[in-house]
């Protein structure tokens, strides 16, 4: 059985920097109190999930969101593709990856991907996300030149990592399709799919400029 380690990337939820495409009709302020709610409630996952080792890749001041048995360690490089690049190689094992723009995940979606890898059906995992991304990414060792040419933050980034992927060589298990919290479309269908979390209560207790989207 192989140990998997349980990585989040993350960037310090701050007003202006913080899912700035929730603007309008959320305030900096607003938008950086459902992004904050999004990390915690993703550290909560991490967190219930079994993982030998619990890293938080974080950008900025990490001391609101230190928990006992999480390491922190600073993102470094200067793009993502290269921040995810040195997550893995800071980990330097097996690894599952996700970010902080899916409140919605669960343990038993942790599970999954790291079974994959631990049992050792797959030397890759990827979960695609509506919006032509990835929510997830674990590897069975640090790959070079895994992130190689992929395009981040665009349509075509979940189909470029996987074709990345299989030009490597690696076997990739796909994870569940979830919605990334981008616009406040998302934030509304995603609240609605996680109605006792963090998120969902930030999104209620605010009250955006403008009309409220319903959730699809």
């Amino acid at each position: 059985m192989v140990n998997v380690a349980l990585l989040v990337i993350a960037k310090e939820p701050l007003p202006g920097r913080a899912k700035t495409r929730l603007t309008p009709p959320c305030t900096p302020a607003q938008a950086a109190r459902l992004a904050e709610a999004a990390l915690l409630d993703t550290l909560d996952a991490v967190e219930r999930a079994p993982a030998t080792r619990r890293v938080l890749v974080f950008e900025g001041d990490a001391r609101r969101f230190q928990r006992p048995g999480f390491e922190v360690v600073a993102q470094r490089g200067h793009g993502l593709a290269e921040r995810l690049a040195g997550a893995f190689e800071d980990v330097a094992g097996p690894a599952l990856l996700v970010g902080m723009d899916t409140p919605q995940l669960t343990r038993e979606l942790l599970i999954d991907g790291i079974e994959a890898l631990s049992e050792q059906r797959a030397d890759a995992v990827l979960g695609p996300s509506l919006d032509g991304g990835y929510w997830s990414i674990g590897l069975s060792a640090p790959v070079p030149g895994a992130f190689a040419g992929v395009p981040m933050s665009s349509h075509s980034t979940g189909v470029r990592q996987r074709a990345r992927l299989h030009e490597l060589g690696l076997r990739v298990h796909e994870q569940r399709l979830l919605r990334d919290v981008d616009t406040i479309e998302d934030a509304v269908a995603v609240a609605a799919a996680c109605p006792g979390s963090r998120f969902a209560a930030a999104l209620a207790a605010i009250r955006p400029r403008g009309r409220r989207p319903r959730a699809a």
